[in-house]
């Protein structure tokens, strides 16, 4: 992507302000063509802007506002919003505004804290509190695919800031049933890491009646390439809405072990009910993951609270 900007910039003549526009002239007839927004591929245009327009604010902005309507220009922004911060936030907050719904979730999108695969913007992860009124704007959109947006936002600014987003939890849920689905997501984080303040609020209660009668490793020791299996019986004596998830504490080039966590289900158990529940997580080498041979550990976790830790080890096939 980078390439194709530098050798753009080379052959469009004139000054960056020419160049510019030149691109929205292009994308305009590209749309004649009957080329339609999103397009992936295009996103060398938004690059373009970033790596020669970061000196010509006023140019570049308006730019992007005509361009995130035909490719997305969530990374291109974010030097911008580090470099001219406060104008950045207000220009966002109209966008937010904006009749078209890709140039309102690029007020969202641009500014998460943590955006993968961008830059981070460290002030934001410090203090997203400027942003927050973007995601107010937001919350209610009538596109999915813009509330999404904030959800995903949400869920960025709880990994450095969770009781900003508890707080927006607190506020926002009850309200709309498309509110409550975003509030859901953007507190995914949190409910993996089983925050107690956040389980009352999505109907997770107390763990007290709930008993597990069995849990077991089927396979003690699990092949590379093979699958660990394993097995749990729960009974409950109270009616309870439960989130049942494990915990797999892989094992570290340094020996030390890393919990990732994995959801099984999320639903409502009957009184003196038994629920059997039967599991295989692959060990299937993989380029987005590193295995090491020797001790791992298995956990359940129910509403957030961890249970028994079982051993098992991974071997060589």
């Amino acid at each position: 992507m980078r390439h194709i900007s530098i050798v753009l910039n080379k052959c469009l003549s004139g000054n960056y302000s020419k160049k510019a526009n030149l691109i929205l002239q292009i994308i305009q007839q590209l749309q004649k063509i009957k080329f339609k927004e999103d397009r992936l591929e295009f996103m060398f245009f938004p690059d373009f802007i970033e790596v020669y327009g970061i000196k010509d604010y006023d140019i570049s902005i308006k730019a992007f506002e005509q361009i995130t309507q035909f490719t997305s220009c969530e990374f291109a922004v974010r030097p911008f919003i580090i470099k001219y911060q406060d104008k950045m936030i207000e220009e966002m907050k109209k966008w937010s505004k904006h009749n078209y719904s890709t140039v309102r979730r690029l007020a969202s999108e641009g500014c998460r804290p943590r955006l993968p695969w961008a830059m981070a913007i460290p002030m934001l992860k410090a203090d997203p509190t400027p942003i927050l009124p973007i995601l107010e704007n937001l919350k209610n959109d009538p596109s999915e695919y813009v509330r999404r947006s904030v959800a995903n936002n949400l869920n960025d600014i709880s990994k450095d800031n969770p009781k900003t987003v508890i707080n927006i939890a607190k506020k926002w849920l009850g309200k709309t049933r498309e509110t409550d689905k975003l509030v859901k997501h953007a507190c995914r984080t949190l409910l993996k890491q089983g925050n107690q303040e956040l389980m009352p609020l999505f109907g997770f209660g107390s763990i007290d009646k709930i008993n597990i009668t069995y849990f077991k490793i089927i396979t003690p020791k699990v092949k590379l390439g093979a699958f660990l299996e394993f097995k749990l019986n729960n009974l409950s004596n109270l009616s309870s809405k439960i989130r049942l998830e494990y915990g797999l504490y892989y094992q570290k080039a340094n020996s030390t072990l890393s919990k990732k966590v994995f959801k099984i289900s999320e639903k409502e158990y009957s009184k003196n009910s038994t629920t059997s529940i039967n599991r295989k997580q692959p060990f299937k080498i993989i380029t987005t993951r590193k295995f090491h041979l020797g001790k791992h550990q298995l956990s359940i976790i129910i509403n957030g609270k961890e249970f028994e830790i079982l051993d098992f080890e991974l071997i060589k096939n």
